[in-house]
């Protein structure tokens, strides 16, 4: 099943919130099952690209003044290369997902309402347009 998926890039001028098409195993019929099927088609996307940055060599890179100023305003200035040669662990990034939902290090809507329980049922459709927020936990003091 293929599902919408509003993702933001970092350092975008323009639109920095597109529209995504994710492809998921099966149609959950919870927010939990929602998550897993989530984890499970991002793990093996990222552990397919892993393998084929490794197995064709990059010969030169090089970014133009645009692309720096885009990650630049990102945070980050990169080839968007991983060093790394560690696959995702499947089981361990649906561990995390689930306790960070319950924790609320992240929160969902379905069309623009909260997901708000994992055991809550949804009825999902392709028409359906998803948005994961990451929240950013404030640090300071009050005095």
């Amino acid at each position: 099943m293929k599902i919408k998926v509003n993702v933001k890039h970092m350092g975008k001028r323009k639109n920095s919130i597109e529209e995504k098409t994710c492809e998921i195993a099966g149609r959950p019929g919870t927010v939990r099952e929602l998550v897993l099927a989530v984890v499970d088609s991002q793990v093996e996307e990222y552990n397919q690209r892993l393998e084929a940055s490794q197995k064709i060599p990059e010969i030169l890179s090089c970014l133009t003044k645009e692309e720096i100023e885009d990650k630049a305003q990102g945070g980050k200035v990169g080839f968007g290369q991983n060093y790394g040669e560690k696959k995702a662990d499947r089981h361990k990034a649906r561990d995390n997902a689930i306790q960070c939902f319950e924790d609320g290090i992240y929160r969902i809507f379905m069309d623009g309402k909260p997901l708000e329980n994992l055991e809550d049922a949804v009825d999902i459709t392709e028409e359906n347009l998803f948005t994961f927020v990451r929240l950013t936990m404030l640090a300071g003091r009050m005095w």
